[in-house]
């Protein structure tokens, strides 16, 4: 009888999907690269929301954020939502999280309290016992968690611990106050020596624990959940050198591009803007700030950036690695993704925000799964984080709960039908109403819509391929907006969750 394949579950963070050196050659991920020729690469993949909390919560729920509620960051995932861990625990599956996992905020509140809040954040005997004490949590029976990007001040929990079992008792010397000691903040090299970097500490209990596993038989999905590229720009040596700024490609911004977009897009470009009229809920709002930067500086911070990569790619390097070692690598299914993209200069922007370009919101996307899924294939089928679950299930032949929204793209990974999807929808809520858009993606058109506003954006992929030219105010394109209108209609309508179906009359 064929064993059950186990779920390896790889994801960075906040990476562009331009950043794989099997498509980029200024960029070094020759680990990647080795899972794009074991596998199969889809170029049009796509995160459900551009920040961590909400695409993270759909990727373990199979739902929306509009659907699970994590809908944006200071907010957090119900803890008795419905996940995949909870369906592979009943089917005889060991689960574990190692690294990031952001499903909650880093405040608690009598009606919302959070596990990732200061300060249990930092209460290293609350973490001792964890995982005797407080899993599964969210499906998850194993959990070994850091909050931190970089040297943030954030840093705690497992890692925290992890590092002091490993001699480095001065661990808050390389981070951030008023938890470390370090006080300046910006792009540098992280003076952290490379055996403490969280990407080791990752690799290291993701081996560990696929190897428990192995040795007790057990199937399992884990989900390896790196850090970075996240900002801040920060990584040690050779990686902090590895790329000269001066020689790399630099994204930019044409002249004029933001003239017919909405009208917090050209106000990043202003020296002092004023974004105060958008703030509903008084806390910071990610991307609604000045983005005008020098391009010494933009040229500096993209050369860490894909440092941060390459060094990301030599421990994921380790974990498939060890996968050939264990002997498990032909009956482990892998995929490689990202919780959702960023800026270094594209359209003259940093970071993220409410700008849902491709650099945004398109993510790498990598699976194999040996003697299944083609190798060496690039596909141009669209998929979306939240299929992740409901795709996972339906290889084990599980029944895909009817609370998972996603689409079951089985068939399209075997290589057995071109698509599964028509559209993709990518969800903005970051605040109740000023910054609340929807993105309709097709094989060929871009349309985002914005609550409350007539303004909006409609890109033509195809002829258009950089989003430099908004035809939403175009007249020779009403008639197609108006049917993107209506498919984007159609879409909401048909990914509202149904608990159960219809089994009478009345």
């Amino acid at each position: 009888m064929m064993k059950r394949p186990n779920i390896l579950l790889i994801t960075s963070d906040q990476q562009h999907h331009n950043t794989l050196g099997a498509f980029n050659p200024e960029i070094k991920t020759p680990n990647l690269d080795r899972l794009t020729q074991e596998g199969t690469t889809f170029n049009r993949a796509y995160c459900p929301n551009p920040t961590c909390t909400p695409t993270r919560g759909s990727i373990i729920t199979g739902m929306y954020p509009s659907q699970h509620g994590g809908w944006t960051l200071g907010t957090k995932v119900p803890e008795d939502i419905h996940t995949i861990g909870k369906d592979l625990m009943e089917a005889g599956y060991r689960t574990a999280l190692v690294g990031k996992a952001h499903f909650q905020p880093l405040d608690s509140t009598e009606a919302y309290p959070s596990l990732e809040a200061y300060p249990t954040l930092q209460d290293l005997d609350f973490w001792k016992t964890f995982n005797t004490t407080h899993t599964p949590w969210y499906g998850f029976q194993h959990c070994e968690l850091t909050r931190n990007h970089t040297d943030e001040a954030h840093v705690g929990q497992h890692y925290a611990l992890w590092l002091e079992e490993n001699g480095c008792d001065n661990w808050r010397d390389y981070f951030r106050e008023p938890t470390g000691k370090l006080t300046n903040k910006g792009e540098r090299c992280w003076l952290i020596p490379e055996q403490y970097h969280y990407d080791n500490w990752i690799a290291e209990r993701t081996n560990a624990l696929m190897e428990n596993y192995v040795k007790e038989d057990e199937p399992f999905f884990l989900w390896s959940s790196f850090f970075d590229p996240h900002p801040s720009y920060c990584v040690p040596e050779p990686y902090y050198s590895m790329y000269d700024p001066d020689t790399i490609t630099l994204p930019t911004i044409t002249e004029g591009e933001h003239d017919l977009n909405p009208p917090h897009f050209a106000m990043t470009q202003e020296a002092s803007p004023d974004f105060s009229a958008y703030r509903e809920s008084g806390f910071f709002n990610h991307g609604m700030t000045k983005h005008m930067s020098d391009e010494k500086s933009l040229r500096k911070r993209l050369a860490i950036y894909y440092g941060m990569v390459t060094m990301m790619d030599k421990y994921i390097g380790r974990i498939m690695d060890k996968l050939d070692e264990l002997g498990i690598a032909d009956n482990t299914i892998v995929v490689f993704s990202t919780d959702h993209g960023h800026f270094i200069g594209h359209h003259g922007l940093s970071a993220k925000g409410p700008f849902l370009y491709e650099d945004l919101i398109k993510i790498p996307w990598i699976v194999r799964y040996p003697n299944h899924v083609p190798a060496g294939k690039v596909s141009s089928a669209l998929q979306s984080s939240v299929d992740l679950a409901p795709t996972f299930l339906s290889i084990l032949d599980k029944t895909i709960p009817t609370s998972m929204t996603g689409v079951d793209q089985k068939d399209v990974w075997f290589g057995h039908a071109s698509n599964a999807r028509d559209h993709v929808i990518c969800e903005h809520h970051h605040e109740p109403t000023t910054i609340n858009l929807r993105t309709y993606v097709d094989e060929r058109y871009k349309l985002t819509v914005y609550y409350n506003q007539t303004y909006g954006e409609l890109f033509d992929l195809q002829e258009d391929p950089e989003e430099v030219h908004n035809l939403w105010d175009n007249p020779n394109y009403k008639d197609l907006k108006m049917s993107l209108m209506l498919k984007y209609i159609w879409a909401e309508l048909g990914k509202e969750p149904m608990w159960m179906p219809r089994i009478a009359s009345a």
